[in-house]
């Protein structure tokens, strides 16, 4: 007599991303403007949120550009432009 093992789902309520939100690397990199390359680098030094999805990667495009708005930088309100080293005559 043979049994069958029981596999139990479970379905976890996690917001997932719509398909056509999530894109490939080529297509972040577009999106950014950038070269696949530094897509790939941000992935292996986990610094952006990615989807492995069996062997394909793919990033959010929320993900991408929560990650932009992050590094951005806000102008400082009447501050005297940094010496560049060099003098003027």
């Amino acid at each position: 007599m043979t049994q069958r093992s029981r596999q139990t789902h479970v379905t976890l309520a996690v917001a997932n991303p719509v398909p056509s939100d999530l894109l490939d690397v080529e297509e972040a990199a577009t999106h950014l403007g950038t070269p696949v390359r530094f897509i790939r680098r941000l992935i292996a030094e986990r610094r952006i949120r990615f989807y492995k999805i069996g062997r394909y990667v793919r990033i959010d495009r929320h993900d991408l550009e929560a990650f932009v708005a992050s590094g951005r930088i806000e102008p400082t309100v009447g501050a005297q432009p940094q010496s560049t080293g060099w003098r003027t005559p």
